[in-house]
């Protein structure tokens, strides 16, 4: 099988890169390449490439810039996706699309289902709802993956910065009324190769046991505050030293941002159990691994 997948430089393209390189012919074209920000050049590209799998996790994922570069933003999260999954279907290719907990308001205490109204708070969000919409409205055969707060040993992201400002700062403030699901990049990659393993020969009914919309997290949930306590102790634990001290717990008004996040971005992992059998591994037991695998690389380069 013929694999386009989108982003892998990024964290979960570059996590499925490694696993679907396995199995595939994968073929990851850097963004140069295969421009999501110019959507008309995308059908050419993919008629010369013909793969019978596109994976789609590349987007524009700057949370607060997108309130400011909103044409930007819809033109790579709502344009490209639409324009990827029109011809995947007018070709019978089935295409996965990965997005967001942003789709949701974040209010109440529940996690979300994947059939809960949406009602993004962020342009970003707004934009990563098109592409969704869009995916769907295609009427190929797809699945739209939604994921939250994922990070990975590489890369740019909350893990990485907790543990920087803790080399450097005594005190850290980290907001603790947001509530979700830390999620390692590996996760998402691993849970969707178990999803395509199976039915390879007809993916189409694979998606379609699940409605074509999944949530994929690790499993479990805390605060940001929680997450990033949890990181400063694993990497103290690990023999590492850190200035820091004090993690102190401020409310999301003390840490202004331009673009509005949930408060409650859990995903409800229920349809994941129960149409495919998969129970991700819990949050805590993901940074475990991924924090070893981040100190291996990172004594690596000194």
């Amino acid at each position: 099988m013929r694999v386009l997948l989108t982003g892998a430089s990024g964290q979960v393209g570059s996590a499925l890169l490694r696993l679907l390189r396995k199995k595939y012919t994968v073929i990851a074209p850097a963004s140069r390449e295969f421009d999501l920000s110019q959507p008309d050049t995308l059908a050419d590209r993919l008629d010369s490439i013909k793969p019978d799998l596109v994976i789609n996790p590349a987007a524009y994922n700057w949370v607060d810039q997108a309130e400011d570069e909103s044409a930007l933003a819809f033109l790579i999260n709502g344009t490209a996706p639409a324009v990827l999954a029109r011809w995947a279907a007018a070709q019978g290719v089935p295409i996965v699309h990965f997005s967001t907990d942003y789709v949701f308001d974040g209010s109440g205490g529940r996690p979300w289902q994947e059939d809960d109204p949406t009602g993004p708070l962020s342009l970003y969000g707004q934009s990563k709802l098109a592409g969704e919409r869009a995916v769907r409205e295609a009427g190929g055969a797809h699945l739209v993956v939604r994921t939250a707060w994922v990070y990975a040993a590489e890369g740019v992201n909350f893990m990485r910065t907790i543990i920087r400002l803790a080399k450097q700062h005594e005190t850290l403030r980290v907001v603790s009324d947001q509530f979700g699901t830390p999620t390692t990049a590996g996760t998402v990659a691993s849970t969707l190769v178990q999803i395509l393993q199976q039915g390879e020969a007809d993916l189409g009914k694979v998606f379609d046991r699940a409605m074509g919309l999944l949530h994929v997290t690790n499993s479990g949930w805390t605060a940001w505050h929680g997450f990033a306590s949890a990181i400063v102790q694993g990497v103290r634990s690990r023999g590492v030293v850190l200035k820091a001290t004090s993690i102190v717990p401020i409310a999301s008004k003390d840490y202004p941002a331009k673009a509005k996040r949930p408060a409650n971005s859990q995903l409800d992992l229920s349809r994941l159990k129960d149409v495919y059998s998969i129970e991700p591994p819990s949050w805590e037991t993901a940074l475990a691994e991924e924090l070893d695998t981040f100190l291996a690389l990172d004594r690596s380069t000194v």
